[in-house]
Parts: structure tokens; C-alpha cells; sequence
């Protein structure tokens, strides 16, 4: 039987993937989408359009994902610690 730990560990593997590849798709998408047109005018910086999640959102997430690889990890590196590693 697989513990409540381990399920919520896959569980959040498993959002992170689909999250991940969900966002991949978009991306290769919109660059599928710009280069498709050969007759299309040079795009000027007013017509480039924003990324799907903002650079305040991609550093925010950022951020939330290192704090919560430390809170994790941090047993672990604890136990190495004090034996000296």
C-alpha cells in the first residue's frame, strides 16, 4: 500500500508534467504559428505577443518552487550535514 506521503509526491509529480507539458505545447505552438506565414510582415515589439505567464507570475513560481524543493529537502540535507558530508 502506498503511503499518503508518496501518493501526494506522484500527485505532484504528476501536475508538474502535465503543467509543464501543457505550457511546452503552447510555446511551440505560438513559434509554429509565427514562422508558418512566409508572407507575413516583420512583427514590430507593439505586435510580439506576451508570453503566456508573465515575468512577475515566471518569478513568483520560481520562487514558490524553491521554497518548497527546501522545505522537502530539508531533512535530508540535515542528516547529510551532520554527518559531515
Amino acid at each position: 500500500m502506498i503511503s499518503v506521503l508518496a501518493q501526494e509526491r506522484l500527485l505532484g509529480a504528476a501536475l508538474g508534467c502535465a503543467f509543464t507539458g501543457i505550457v511546452v505545447f503552447e510555446e511551440r505552438k505560438s513559434i509554429y504559428r509565427s514562422i508558418s506565414d512566409p508572407h507575413s510582415p516583420i512583427r514590430t515589439q507593439s505586435q510580439i505577443k506576451e508570453p503566456i505567464f508573465g515575468k512577475k507570475y515566471r518569478s513568483e513560481c520560481a520562487h514558490l518552487w524553491n521554497k518548497a524543493v527546501d522545505q522537502t529537502f530539508r531533512p535530508m540535507i540535515e542528516a547529510l550535514s551532520s554527518r559531515g558530508w
